[in-house]
């Protein structure tokens, strides 16, 4: 079987990494020259801890399974299973992580609950002032402007694999899609993957069940020591629904930056030693152009607070937008036309879930 995919970011990616796998030849569309949305701009986590519980979850805990075997398979994604330490500054956040500590999916999560000392233990980085941590052990982090080459890289090696870059798929019909320049490509099955951009196919931008949600990023220089874990504040409690209840219902009021901007802070180290921080989160279109410093400057404080120490000098700062399916959803499948089917919507869960969410999309054609 021909299998044709619209989209050259992770989702797209990992839906031809299994397409192949599956013994089908496979042709992939990518409209950037080279990686340049979602994908290139995250944190390359892998993101257990947060998920929601039920088919979230199992989908996430599939996926961190999914990973590891590709890491394997492709060293080059720069796969590293550092875990995760959400701290908490206040007894307020420390009664929530011990609230989700206590809960029956803890252990697949792999939570564990720390004091102050034990979480120092687990990341000597952590010299500033904390009433505890939730240790994830499943969450991991991968290379995020790596890991689209080097799965290419895998994906070309064998064989039956081709990869098409610039060209902007702008007509869909029955099993075929055709391109900015006219040329057509026709498959046995057509996914379209087209994250951030789905509201430029069809009835895809007409879809109440889909929204863009923009977000602020920024990268220091080197740290200048390696940071055992990832790392996420007590914000993240607010934003990520695995710790939704009553203890998380009586935190006190944020920020007024946290409720202006959504903001959380998470905290990645790269493979070189720079610290991937962020994020904030936007919906209300059209999206500014510009970025903004007052949340910047918010998050690095809270990551200076938590390392207790100055950061390094922010070497870059990048706006990013992803596609979120907004009905509960974890991702959106919709036929286009016969043979065409769109994958979308998959929000900031994208890099942890487009494994779980690529082998799911083969295994339910199959049925």
């Amino acid at each position: 079987m021909q299998v044709v995919i619209v989209g050259g970011g992770i989702v797209g990616t990992m839906h031809a990494w299994f397409a192949l796998g599956g013994g089908h030849h496979v042709i992939q569309i990518e409209a950037d020259a080279a990686p340049r949305r979602a994908t290139v701009r995250n944190f390359g986590l892998i993101w257990v801890s947060g998920r929601a519980p039920g088919r979230e979850l199992a989908l996430a805990l599939r996926a961190r399974e999914l990973w590891e075997g590709i890491g394997s398979r492709a060293p080059g994604v720069g796969f590293r299973a550092d875990g995760s330490l959400t701290v908490a500054h206040d007894d307020a956040a420390a009664k929530v992580l011990a609230d989700v500590a206590a809960r029956p999916d803890a252990a697949v999560r792999g939570f564990e609950l720390l004091d102050a000392a034990a979480a120092r233990r687990r990341n000597p980085s952590l010299r500033g002032d904390l009433k505890g941590a939730l240790w994830c052990a499943q969450d991991a982090i991968v290379e995020p402007t790596a890991v689209l080459p080097a799965l290419r890289e895998v994906l070309s090696a064998g064989g039956g694999y081709r990869f098409i870059a610039g060209r902007r798929i702008v007509d869909v019909s029955t099993r075929a899609v055709r391109d900015h320049l006219g040329d057509r490509y026709d498959g046995d099955l057509v996914l379209v993957c087209p994250g951030a951009e789905h509201a430029t196919l069809g009835p895809l931008g007409r879809d109440a069940s889909l929204r863009r949600c923009r977000l602020q990023m920024l990268q220091t220089e080197p740290l200048g020591e390696r940071l055992a874990t990832a790392l996420a504040d007590g914000d993240s409690l607010r934003y990520y629904p695995a710790f939704a209840g009553e203890t998380r219902d009586a935190l006190p009021a944020p920020d007024d930056v946290v409720s202006t901007w959504g903001a959380q802070l998470l905290v990645a180290q790269r493979a070189t030693g720079e610290l991937t921080i962020g994020d904030t989160h936007a919906y209300d279109e059209p999206f500014d152009f510009a970025v903004d410093e007052e949340p910047y400057a918010y998050l690095v404080e809270r990551a200076s607070a938590i390392l207790g120490r100055e950061l390094p000098r922010v070497r870059r700062r990048w706006a990013g937008i992803y596609s979120q399916a907004a009905d509960g959803q974890v991702c959106l499948r919709e036929e286009l036309a016969s043979g065409v089917i769109a994958v979308t919507g998959l929000g900031g869960r994208g890099m942890t879930l487009a494994p779980a969410v690529a082998e799911q999309t083969f295994a339910e054609l199959a049925a």
